[in-house]
């Protein structure tokens, strides 16, 4: 008897339209003889059944929805959303609550890998080398000149909580500090200020497949204008070399480095992290633990480049997470 999958997109952030991409990516990938799929769109209006020209809301409480007088159950979930609700934890409670299992990382572990700066918190301890960082709260005051003397410039500005570059800018002069933290609070409540590390750039997939933590090949990334920003993400500005061209020592530290990131914050089912080369050794930026699923982006170009089927992938994700019984574990 085939499962009934329901593909999750969308969300209530600025990542809303390249999550639908994703989340339609993921349908066109699953087969329609092992998997009864649905499609559940998340908006500021609420989670949404679309079937044809038909959009039914969803009980929440059983993530359930009526349909022709029925009640309609789902046997798991695939959770498409790059962004909030997704990739923050509520979706996961959710679930958690209706007891569905769900791809990808569990509640907590969104919470914490959705924060940019909880992330690097948690992971100095584990020997990750990281850019040297502060974090500033909305409602408190702060000090351009005390941020510029400790951070030092060029450096970025970044949304603490937010993806696809959004709420990310390049600082190079004291005088535009001040208007890039306030351009990043636009996204969040929070700002994180990096220091700019110059070095090659590359993106590296880990995924969980067949009961194995695998590493994907990497990605470099040179970008055409000032950094890998949205434009350079997604609107072709930029170019993206997998594998990355890395010497041997390079690539072992590199996805030893990769792993340890993944495993230490306990993620599951796929991710995707940044690092920045400084010479031999790689430096963590961000890990995305919902990644960009489209033909496209950069996961999926690694897995075809390691031989994976994205059909393969994500219906290994399902089995896995029905099969684990994945809700809350």
């Amino acid at each position: 008897m085939k499962k009934h999958i329901a593909v999750v997109m969308g969300g209530t952030t600025s990542e809303h339209a390249i999550s639908l991409k994703s989340g339609k990516t993921v349908i066109s990938h699953l087969s329609k003889e092992h998997f009864d799929v649905t499609k559940v769109v998340v908006s500021p209006e609420g989670y949404l059944v679309h079937l044809g020209e038909k959009k039914i809301p969803i009980e929440l409480t059983t993530f359930s929805f009526e349909h022709e007088g029925k009640k309609i159950f789902f046997d798991a979930v695939f959770n498409a959303i790059h962004g909030a609700p997704g990739e923050n934890g509520e979706l996961q409670n959710i679930l958690d609550k209706a007891k569905i299992p769900y791809t990808g990382c569990t509640a907590e572990v969104a919470r914490l890998t959705y924060n940019k700066h909880r992330t690097l918190t948690f992971l100095e301890p584990h020997g990750i080398a990281m850019a040297k960082h502060i974090l500033l709260n909305k409602n408190v005051d702060w000090n351009t000149d005390e941020i510029i003397e400790k951070i030092g410039l060029p450096c970025f500005v970044k949304a603490n909580k937010a993806g696809s570059s959004y709420g990310v800018l390049k600082v190079h002069k004291a005088s535009e500090m001040q208007k890039a933290i306030e351009t990043a609070l636009l996204e969040d409540d929070q700002v994180l200020v990096e220091r700019f590390l110059s070095g090659k750039e590359v993106s590296i997939g880990v995924i969980e497949f067949r009961g194995e933590v695998m590493v994907l090949p990497p990605t470099e990334i040179i970008s055409n204008g000032d950094f890998f920003d949205y434009q350079a993400k997604y609107e072709g500005n930029s170019q993206e070399i997998t594998p990355a061209r890395l010497t041997t020592t390079q690539l072992e530290k590199l996805e030893k480095a990769a792993k340890k990131v993944f495993v230490s914050l306990g993620a599951r089912g796929f991710s995707r992290s940044d690092f920045i080369f400084q010479e031999d050794t790689p430096y963590f930026l961000e890990l995305n633990s919902i990644p960009g699923l489209t033909e496209e982006s950069l996961l999926p170009k690694q897995a075809s480049f390691a031989g994976i089927a994205l059909s393969e992938l994500f219906a290994d994700m399902i089995y896995s997470c029905l099969k684990n019984n994945t809700f809350g574990a």
